[in-house]
């Protein structure tokens, strides 16, 4: 099933992007895109190496902290 895959927190949208959804796997695929854009979104945040480093994985966790994941069939 094809689906749009959103993830909005405080009425921003962290990523969006459309997927062929037909089981756990790709389901998986999808959300660890999402995981890997927002991360990618945190590191260009980052003002120096250190910084990158101390948070790199605590960063992602806090933007998806209350965020919502919407799917939308396409």
């Amino acid at each position: 099933m094809k689906v749009k895959l959103e993830v909005i927190k405080a009425g921003k949208r962290l990523h969006q992007g459309n997927y062929e959804i037909d089981d756990k796997t790709s389901f998986g695929a999808a959300c660890a895109e999402a995981w890997s854009d927002i991360r990618e979104q945190c590191m260009a945040r980052a003002t120096s190496i250190g910084d990158l480093m101390e948070t790199m994985n605590e960063n992602v966790i806090a933007e998806f902290s209350g965020a919502e994941i919407r799917l939308t069939k396409l």
